[in-house]
């Protein structure tokens, strides 16, 4: 078994002068930092004290999904001959609050859009998605549905 460590820090960018003094006095903006890798700023995705300009966590649980299973799909198809010229997905992720301010993602829909070389490999690269999301690791890690809607086209 083969064990990944991740590293990264936060740091709180939204004191506005006075703190957490109330709800209002701060901003939720943050900068999460990943030795050797770009800065990402970050804020709540509360529309009301969030900056839309800025990525936030929920952005980046429904990128991270999107991310892992296609290059997980891309290795698949590395493997097993299939030549995908193209690789898009719309994903869509739904997140339901409760009443107490908090909440939990319900679920995320990959539409994965993928153009292959040759006719013959329409099929099995539609299949080879079924095989990405079990060797997914966020997929594999969140206590959510993710689904896979996905299309096949020619080149």
């Amino acid at each position: 078994m083969k064990t990944h460590h991740y590293s990264l820090s936060t740091q709180w960018t939204g004191n506005k002068g006075a703190g957490t003094k109330n709800v209002k006095t701060y901003d939720r903006s943050h900068t999460v930092s990943i030795s050797g890798k770009p800065e990402l700023h970050l804020t709540t995705d509360n529309a009301a004290v969030g900056d839309k300009t800025k990525l936030n966590p929920e952005d980046l649980l429904v990128s991270a999904i999107s991310s892992c299973h296609m290059l997980s799909y891309l290795y698949l198809c590395a493997l097993e001959g299939i030549v995908v010229i193209s690789y898009s997905d719309e994903t869509t992720g739904t997140m339901i609050e409760d009443e107490k301010g908090g909440g939990k993602f319900k679920e995320v829909i990959l539409h994965p859009h993928v153009t292959v070389a040759e006719q013959s490999m329409i099929a099995k690269s539609i299949g080879l998605h079924h095989k990405a999301h079990k060797i997914c690791y966020i997929a594999n890690s969140v206590n959510f549905e993710v689904r896979c809607v996905p299309v096949s086209t020619l080149a």
